[in-house]
Parts: structure tokens; C-alpha cells; sequence
């Protein structure tokens, strides 16, 4: 597995909680889930769904590149929905993100997220 390196970015939010930003293990990235929040202001950006979901892209985005990474090597994506009838919306803005191959994903409604955020979204990546 190798060792295990936590990895943290101002130009992506704080961990709210006993978290890291990510963690790399060997050549593999594991980023933690990312609300739609301003990196600076800690809050959700405003804006409906695709604000957010562009958002949550941009952090993930900060992260990998602070691990030596890019979109173009996740390999797996969860996406948590609080409404899951926004589906298509967050489909679409993700599908901007990345290219063929796409990662395999899951993508789960959940009862509420942290902060009442209405996207959140965690990535594995490769290096």
C-alpha cells in the first residue's frame, strides 16, 4: 500500500471535520467528499445545483492537483444527492468535467449533507 500521505490545499476548503482533504497510498489518491464551498469563505457558493456541483469539480480539481494529479486519472466518483430529481443537472455539469473513459461512479440520494449543501462528491484517482 506505501506510505500514507495526508494532502491539503488552501485553494480548496478546510476539512470540517477529523478529515484530511486527501490522502495519497501508494500511486492512489483518496479524496474526501467536497461540498459546493468557497475555499475562501468556507460557505456554499450561491446558485442553484450546478453552482454547487461546478464548485465541488473546482475543489476535487485543487485537491488532485496538490497530490500531483488531475481529473483525467479518477478512476471511481460517489456523487450524494439531497434531491435526487436534480439528477440530470448534476449529470450534465459532471459530464463537462470529464472524458472517455469516464470513472465509474455511484450516485446515492442522501436524507441531508453537511451544511445543507445539496451535492457532495468523493473521487479515487490514480497518479
Amino acid at each position: 500500500m506505501g506510505t500514507l500521505k495526508k494532502i491539503n490545499t488552501e485553494n480548496a476548503p478546510a476539512a470540517i471535520g477529523p478529515y484530511s482533504q486527501a490522502i495519497t497510498a501508494g500511486e492512489m489518491i483518496y479524496v474526501s467528499g467536497q461540498l459546493g464551498l468557497d475555499p475562501k469563505t468556507g460557505k456554499l457558493v450561491e446558485g442553484e445545483i450546478a453552482a454547487e456541483t461546478k464548485q465541488a469539480l473546482e475543489n476535487i480539481k485543487a485537491v488532485l492537483l496538490a497530490a500531483g494529479s488531475s481529473l483525467a486519472k479518477v478512476v471511481s466518483a460517489n456523487v450524494y444527492l439531497a434531491d435526487m430529481n436534480e439528477f440530470s443537472k448534476i449529470n450534465e455539469i459532471y459530464a463537462g468535467y470529464f472524458a472517455e473513459p469516464y470513472p465509474a461512479r455511484a450516485t446515492v440520494a442522501v436524507k441531508t449533507l453537511p451544511k445543507n449543501g445539496r451535492v457532495e462528491i468523493a473521487v479515487i484517482a490514480a497518479r
